[in-house]
C-alpha cells in the first residue's frame, strides 16, 4: 500500500475538481491510500470578490506574504507519504496566498521534506513565473519536484479577461453576454486531467519518478506560449515595483490601489497588444533563446538566479 497526499485550495471548486481528477488512477487502485487536504485561510478570502477586496490583495499576494492557515489534521502529519500532489492557482503572478502560506508553514515543511512532489495549476494562462516561485519554496522545504502539470484557460488573452473577471466578481461560472466561452479551465481538460494521474502512478510504480516530466510533456501536461513568458516576465518586474510602493504608504492605500486598477487596465488593453505585435516582429531574431526557454519551462529543473 502506497500513500498519496493531495493538495489544494479552492473559492470556486474548479481546483478541487482538477484534484479529484488527477487523483482518479490512484483512487480507482486498492493499492494505494489517498489523502486529501485542503488547505484553508484562518480568516476566509471572499468569493464572488468584489473589486476593493479583489485588488487589495495585490501588494501581499504579490510579496508572498503567508498568512495563517487552518492546521493540517494530525494523521496526515505523521503518515509517510510516498507521494504529494499539490494543486495551486495563480494570483497577480505569484502562487495564491494560501498556497504559497502552506509552502512556507511549518506543517507544509514537515510533510514535504524529502517527498516527491507533482505540482498542478490551474490558471487563466500565465504561470510560468509563479511556478519559478513555486520551485524555490518546494527547494526550501527539501521536497524534491518530479513533476508539472499546467491547466490553463485556452481562449486568447482579452476575451480570458472578460471572463474570468465576470466569474471572480459575479461568482457564476456562466458565459459572458450569453456568447463568450465559458471562463476558466475547460470541462473537456478537467476531465482529461486523469490521463496525467496514470502517467504518474506509471512512473510511481516502476520507481521512475525522475523521467516523469518528459513524458508529461509529451501527452501535453506543459505548454509554453514565448509571448506569455515574455508579459510574465516583464509583469513581474513591474509588479515588483508596485507592491513595494503600495506596502510602503503609511496613508492612501485604497487610492494607490485604484491608480494600480488604471494601470493593470491600460497594460492589458493597450500595452499586452503592442507588446504581442513587437514579440512577433522580433521573434526571428530571438527563435534560439526562446528554444531554450521553452525547454526550461517544460521542465522541472531549477536555475538559480
Amino acid at each position: 500500500m502506497k500513500n498519496v497526499l493531495v493538495i489544494y485550495y479552492t473559492q470556486s471548486g474548479q481546483l478541487a475538481e482538477i484534484a479529484q481528477n488527477v487523483a482518479k488512477p490512484f483512487l480507482d487502485s486498492e493499492r494505494y491510500h489517498v489523502d486529501f487536504h485542503e488547505v484553508k485561510p484562518v480568516t476566509p478570502f471572499p468569493f464572488p470578490w468584489d473589486s476593493d477586496q479583489f485588488f487589495g490583495v495585490f501588494p501581499e499576494s504579490f510579496a508572498q506574504e503567508p498568512i495563517t492557515l487552518q492546521p493540517v489534521p494530525t494523521e496526515f502529519l505523521e503518515r509517510n507519504y510516498d507521494l504529494i500532489l499539490f494543486h495551486y492557482q495563480v494570483w497577480y503572478l505569484s502562487p495564491s496566498i494560501p498556497m504559497n502560506s502552506f509552502l512556507k508553514s511549518d506543517d507544509g515543511k514537515s510533510i514535504l521534506k524529502g517527498k516527491p512532489v507533482v505540482t498542478v495549476s490551474g490558471s487563466r494562462n500565465m504561470w510560468v513565473m509563479a511556478q519559478e516561485k513555486v520551485k524555490v519554496l518546494l527547494d526550501e522545504a527539501g521536497a524534491n519536484l518530479v513533476g508539472n502539470v499546467a491547466l490553463v484557460d485556452r481562449v486568447g488573452n482579452l476575451i480570458s479577461v472578460l471572463t474570468i473577471v465576470e466569474w471572480m466578481f459575479s461568482g457564476k461560472k456562466a458565459k459572458k453576454w450569453g456568447i463568450l466561452p465559458l471562463p476558466g479551465v475547460s470541462e473537456a481538460d478537467i476531465l482529461d486531467s486523469s490521463k496525467f494521474g496514470r502517467l504518474v502512478k506509471g512512473h510511481l510504480e516502476s520507481g521512475d519518478l525522475q523521467n516523469l516530466q518528459p513524458e508529461l510533456v509529451e501527452n501535453d501536461a506543459v505548454r509554453i506560449s514565448p509571448y506569455l513568458v515574455l508579459v510574465d516576465r516583464t509583469g513581474n518586474k513591474i509588479f515588483n515595483k508596485w507592491s513595494k510602493f503600495i506596502k510602503s504608504r503609511k496613508s492612501g492605500r485604497k487610492t494607490w490601489l485604484k491608480v494600480f486598477y488604471v494601470y493593470l487596465f491600460l497594460a492589458i488593453w493597450v500595452i499586452s497588444p503592442i507588446v504581442y505585435i513587437l514579440h512577433l516582429l522580433t521573434y526571428p531574431l530571438k527563435i534560439n533563446k526562446i528554444k531554450r526557454e521553452t525547454l526550461y519551462f517544460q521542465g522541472v529543473q531549477r536555475v538559480e538566479t
